[in-house]
């Protein structure tokens, strides 16, 4: 069966939604292709930064989408050995949203999915998986893919791989992204939150352990980094020895590491930093993961991918519409876009390998970085820490013709 739409958009996460449902609102003729059947999958990323909720605010979203359940962190804290420091404070961004908000990456798509509907020129095919290109005149025209009905082939102006780093559409476009490497990896689990227990999302540091604690309201989100490919043997020690560890991190009684009640609870994010150096050929375009995938540091890699897609409909929508899209007009969207993904990545392998590497191989007493001692010390560079975090380095606005549009 084959579907002719202006633009196939593959991959249901952050980047590719919010691209569908601009260029849909636009009046766009959009596909997206999600694999799986629904948006639900513990773990993925939920931290929704100011830059994000101000795109809510520009598209006239933000009072709707803040209904959902979410939790606001207005600053985060930061313990390196015995000194604990204010590390950002979003209080003073020069935004109507100065915090980030913490919820359910599901909710936020599912959202974006009904937002999407409301347009005529948009398509959510669930349940669909990209496997292919179309190729034509040495230009990509299309997709292939299996749904529930069997194959399909969506024919296409422009294909976009927004479908994560271990993009299939990537490989089949022949793209090959430059690795940075990473020093650690991740295991995330939850742990029950009680009412006496503090507010704060924080991050402790000490000799030999990283442990980051996000308040999700009833429970801690956590996450225990250990040093790359160090998952088999975490396992390996035991799940008493690792409530243990978990437990000695606690900032309050350590016994509620017991509530980790087998290794299923625990799960792996393999954590990996890399990007494209050419993120396009005639009539495919990669972006969010397909084009760099983030370190986790941060939290930043949700928003980095909505600032993607957003300067990818901003460029692309009116030579789309009109018929008349060029590889200048891919070529400038990754150029738009290049400067804030080496930007981020510099800073998250700077934190990688000069304060968490070496966090994970200390052994004795833990001295805090010169930065986080100078923030310790001046408490007014928590605003500038915020505004990098919370705002990126070259934050997008949603083109003015996007706003006033109603899908027609």
């Amino acid at each position: 069966m084959d579907q002719r739409v202006t633009c196939c958009v593959t991959g249901g996460g952050p980047a590719g939604m919010m691209l569908g449902v601009l260029l849909a609102r636009a009046g766009v003729k959009v596909c997206v292709l999600e694999k799986h059947a629904d948006f639900f999958r513990d773990f993925r990323g939920d931290t929704i930064h100011p830059s994000t909720l101000r795109m809510m605010e520009e598209l006239g979203w933000l009072d709707e989408f803040l209904k959902l359940p979410h939790q606001e962190v207005q600053r985060l804290y930061m313990q390196f050995g015995d000194t604990r420091v204010e590390m950002a404070d979003f209080s003073h961004l020069p935004i109507t949203t100065k915090f980030i908000a913490l919820m359910p990456q599901w909710d936020f798509l599912n959202f974006l999915a009904e937002k999407g509907r409301a347009y005529p020129g948009f398509d959510l095919k669930m349940n669909t998986e990209a496997t292919g290109l179309v190729h034509e005149g040495g230009r990509v025209v299309g997709v292939n893919a299996n749904s529930p009905d069997g194959p399909i082939t969506i024919r296409a102006d422009l294909v976009v791989a927004a479908d994560g780093r271990g993009s299939t559409l990537r490989d089949a476009a022949g793209f090959s992204p430059e690795k940075f490497g990473a020093p650690m990896d991740v295991m995330w689990f939850r742990l029950p939150r009680l009412p006496t227990d503090t507010e704060e999302t924080q991050g402790r540091f000490d000799a030999g352990h990283v442990f980051i604690m996000l308040q999700r309201g009833d429970y801690w989100q956590c996450a225990f980094v250990i040093p790359k490919g160090g998952d088999a043997a975490t396992r390996a020690a035991g799940l008493d020895t690792f409530r243990k560890s978990v437990g000695a991190l606690l900032p309050f009684d350590p016994t509620r590491a017991n509530d980790i009640a087998n290794w299923d609870q625990v799960k792996l994010l393999t954590v990996a930093v890399d990007c494209l150096k050419t993120w396009t050929k005639p009539g495919c375009l990669c972006i969010g993961d397909a084009a760099h995938a983030m370190s986790p540091i941060g939290g930043v890699g949700v928003n980095l991918a909505v600032q993607d897609a957003v300067a990818a409909a901003n460029r692309l929508w009116q030579p789309l519409k009109e018929g008349d899209l060029q590889m200048s007009d891919l070529r400038a969207v990754q150029s738009r876009r290049t400067f804030p993904t080496i930007a981020t990545q510099r800073l998250q392998l700077i934190i990688q390998n000069r304060v968490i590497s070496k966090t994970l191989k200390a052994t004795g007493s833990l001295r805090p970085p010169g930065f986080v001692r100078l923030v310790s010390e001046f408490p007014f560079l928590s605003r500038f820490t915020a505004r990098v975090l919370g705002l990126g380095f070259r934050p997008e606005h949603i083109a003015q013709h996007i706003r006033a549009s109603n899908g027609r």
